[in-house]
């Protein structure tokens, strides 16, 4: 069992920075890949960023790349999601997620956390 509780969201203008930090408890955390992911309402969830859980190895989407990246600390058992240069379509609840296996860019991971909401004003 692994348990992921988001914190860092909240309102900001166009091109704002926020960090959002992942704290996972239970299982060992490095033996997880982690990844972002982020939903809008009536919208599909949607990858944001992963890291690998041996390399350190970034993944991100087209469209967040150059302007976020993630990192984790297996030693705090945290991961991060440094966000800069906000738009306002960044606007989604965010959520990080733990998965026993390779990265994926599709929503199959293991573990959820409940999400974070991170609002962009033009």
């Amino acid at each position: 069992q692994v348990q992921l509780v988001e914190s860092g969201g909240g309102l900001v203008q166009a091109g704002g920075s926020l960090r959002l930090s992942c704290a996972a408890s239970g299982r060992p955390f490095s033996l997880y890949t982690m990844g972002w992911f982020r939903q809008a309402p009536g919208k599909a969830r949607q990858f944001v960023a992963a890291i690998t859980r041996s390399d350190d190895k970034t993944y991100y989407a087209d469209s967040v790349t150059g302007r976020f990246t993630i990192s984790r600390d297996n030693a705090k058992n945290t991961v991060y999601l440094q966000m800069n240069s906000l738009k306002p379509e960044d606007t989604a609840a965010y959520y990080c997620a733990a998965r026993l296996g390779l990265v994926s860019t599709l929503p199959s991971y293991d573990y959820w956390g409940q999400g974070t909401q991170v609002t962009v004003s033009s």
